[in-house]
Order: C-alpha cells, then sequence, then structure tokens
C-alpha cells in the first residue's frame, strides 16, 4: 500500500501524526501538491509538486493510486475518483469515504456549491481544531491497523 497525500490544504496538526505512522509502519508515501509542502523528513517519504492549475495535484494523485491505496484529502470530488479505483480515501477530519458514503458526501458537497453559486452566503466548515485531528488520528491508525 502507498499513502497519498493531497498535500495542498493539509493541516499542520496532522504532519506529526503522519509521520509518526509512515516512521513506525515503513509506509511507503508520496505528498503531491502544487507547492512546497514539508511533513517531515523520512527516507518514506517522496515529495512531488505539480504544476500550478487547477485540480493538477488531484489528477496527479489519481494516475498514481493503485487499487487498495490510501490518499488523505479533504477534497471530496478527489475522493470519489478514488474510491472508483477501489482504493481507499480518509479526510482531515477522520471520515473514512467509501463506496457506501462516496455519492452521499458529493451530492452535498455539490448542492452546498450551488447554494453559494445563487449567492447565499453559506459561512464554510467549521474550523480545525485538536478534535478533529483525534477523530483523524483514530480513523487513520484503525485504517492502518487493519491495512498493514
Amino acid at each position: 500500500m502507498t499513502l497519498f497525500i493531497d498535500g495542498d490544504a493539509l493541516p499542520n496538526l496532522l504532519k506529526p501524526i503522519i509521520l509518526r505512522s509512515i516512521e513506525r509502519l515503513a509506509l511507503r508515501t508520496k505528498v503531491i501538491a502544487n507547492k512546497k509542502i514539508h511533513i517531515g523528513s523520512s527516507k518514506y517519504i517522496e515529495y512531488i509538486i505539480v504544476n500550478q492549475g487547477a485540480d493538477e495535484a488531484d489528477h496527479h494523485i489519481v494516475a498514481l493510486c493503485q487499487e487498495h491505496d490510501l490518499v488523505i484529502t479533504a477534497d471530496i470530488p478527489l475522493a470519489d475518483r478514488i474510491i472508483s479505483k477501489h482504493a481507499h480515501a480518509i479526510d482531515h477530519r477522520g471520515e473514512l469515504y467509501s463506496v457506501d458514503n462516496i455519492k452521499q458526501y458529493l451530492a452535498m458537497r455539490n448542492l452546498m456549491e450551488s447554494i453559494r453559486e445563487s449567492g447565499e452566503i453559506t459561512g464554510g466548515p467549521k474550523s480545525f481544531g485538536p478534535k478533529d485531528a483525534h477523530a483523524f488520528a483514530n480513523q487513520f491508525n484503525a485504517f492502518l491497523a487493519k491495512q498493514c
């Protein structure tokens, strides 16, 4: 299994959690973003900077991702593409996306996007905090315990 990290919006609170697991499990990892992102130094991490542009990092992740790999991303359309490749996706707040729930998340995301486009102010997601990092760590570690 390879771990892919959509690095463009990765919360800093998650970096030490992820790095500990990478080192503990010798987990081959690719951090992909359109700017320099640093999680930490590890012989298991490859940093890949893609061209600027909408969804360039996403396209690169999808191209490299294979069945059973894990992608950490908050991007629901990317998660949908990953799930369709029979790989796994988890978001920054610990939600493990699956074939059973990804279409519901995608529909809600699209609905909220159309509401915003109509001029409504929706407020956006709540700020990321320690409780979110804890939920991520629990889900991430549980997933790795089953898969590795």
